[in-house]
């Protein structure tokens, strides 16, 4: 084998390991669908927590006091809001990461 081809050889095998590697890297959507599914997730279980507190916080009330459900009702209402409430919150706080990271991007990119 003469020099020349040699180094023809050597570039295609570095071509074909450079291409090799770069395939199997994960890419920034399979990260980014895992990250948004946690994120719902996060979300959900934040609602659900709230009204089963509350339906707890009521329940508890009605059989102590021995009254109609009118507590369950009354708390498990106040469970709901305090769950969008802090579901709101939470989307709050992934907004603002977003746009901080979006703007950190474009920073670099100037």
């Amino acid at each position: 084998m003469t020099d020349p081809d040699q180094q023809q050889r050597l570039e295609q095998l570095e071509a074909k390991i450079a291409a090799a590697k770069k395939a199997q890297e994960p890419g920034p959507r399979s990260d980014e669908h895992y990250s948004q599914a946690q994120l719902a997730w996060r979300m959900v279980i934040e609602l659900v927590a709230g009204l089963g507190i509350g339906f707890g916080i009521g329940y508890g009330l009605d059989v102590l006091f021995g009254t109609l459900p009118i507590f369950m009702v009354l708390f498990t209402m106040l469970g709901l809001a305090a769950g969008v409430k802090t579901m709101l919150r939470s989307a709050q706080e992934i907004q603002e990461k977003k746009l901080a990271e979006e703007a950190a991007d474009r920073d670099e990119g100037a």
